[in-house]
């Protein structure tokens, strides 16, 4: 019985890690969308606050007010200075200045910085077969990413931005998941603070250095990266779930399987894609890692 225990809720796990990057590679399809008529410094702002109204939009149904008297949502709170608002743009710049192989490359270790993270602050245990799958689906994602050529000329400081933006969402799982376990044991408490943190950092930022009249608010991507901002929330949700009824080590690499969701979305259902050997021996080798990690697990 008690095995039989064990295997339903890493299933449920599992569940909940892939459920967070299938939401991830959808909102990355919506603001693939805008893109075509908004930048992405504001595409980001408007998805942030579009998150944060989504989640307060339902707040008066899962909303546990008395949390807020709680010291623990100093931790929330401090994941929102720099998780999505920072760490989207330090991915952002990176494949401006180092090209889009090497930045989504460099930005796609995050998992590594998790296993540190998990192994050393959190003290979970790490397995080979983990081991074994983590690198795995690093090396799927990387396969991915390998598209175009790479940028002869940069910056060696430029290497830091991507690098930077992977660490900075590692930080920020761990935070959450320690703020949930130290005394407010809720998800949706944890995602609704950090965003709204995010997203007055962001309004702030926008005030201080551009001109917010100079924005278009008509334009069509708006409404995409809004809908990208409530699929982001969703997903954010379901990791925090996650992060809270799972190790760190088990549900970072699975919530980084969103390139493939992404891709196999953009030839599925978008056709902005074709099917290719490579997508197939990338897909491949993310699913029989995730079935390596759970193993281990």
């Amino acid at each position: 019985m008690i095995e039989v225990t064990n295997f339903s809720f890493d299933y449920i796990q599992i569940i909940l890690a892939t459920t967070a990057s299938l939401m991830f590679a959808l909102g990355a399809q919506w603001q693939k969308i805008g893109l075509a008529t908004v930048d992405w410094s504001t595409g980001a702002m408007v998805l942030i606050t579009a998150a944060t109204c989504t989640l307060w939009f339902f707040a008066p149904f899962f909303m546990h007010w008395q949390y807020w008297l709680e010291p623990e949502v100093l931790i929330f709170a401090s994941v929102g200075l720099f998780r999505p608002a920072v760490s989207a743009n330090l991915a952002a710049a990176g494949i401006r200045y180092l090209g889009p192989t090497l930045g989504n490359a460099l930005a796609s270790i995050s998992p590594l910085f998790d296993t540190v993270m998990g192994v050393l602050i959190l003290g979970e245990r790490f397995t080979w077969l983990m081991a074994i799958g983590t690198v795995g689906i690093m090396i799927g994602i990387l396969l991915l990413s390998k598209r175009g050529e790479i940028k002869a000329n940069w910056p060696l400081w430029a290497l830091f931005l991507p690098i930077g933006a992977a660490l900075l969402r590692a930080l920020g799982h761990l935070l959450s998941k320690i703020g949930m376990q130290s005394g407010i044991p809720d998800p949706y408490f944890a995602s609704i603070v950090g965003f709204t943190v995010s997203a007055i950092i962001t309004w702030s930022a926008q005030g201080l250095l551009r001109d917010s009249t100079l924005i278009d608010w008509r334009a069509p991507g708006i409404k995409w990266f809004a809908l990208g901002g409530a699929t982001t929330s969703a997903g954010i949700i379901c990791l925090n779930v996650g992060l809270l009824r799972g190790d760190l080590v088990f549900i970072s690499p699975m919530a980084a399987t969103s390139p493939i969701f992404t891709m196999l979305l953009s030839v599925l259902i978008f056709h902005s894609e074709r099917l290719s050997n490579k997508i197939v021996c990338s897909t491949l080798i993310v699913v029989i890692s995730v079935f390596v990690i759970a193993l281990g697990n």
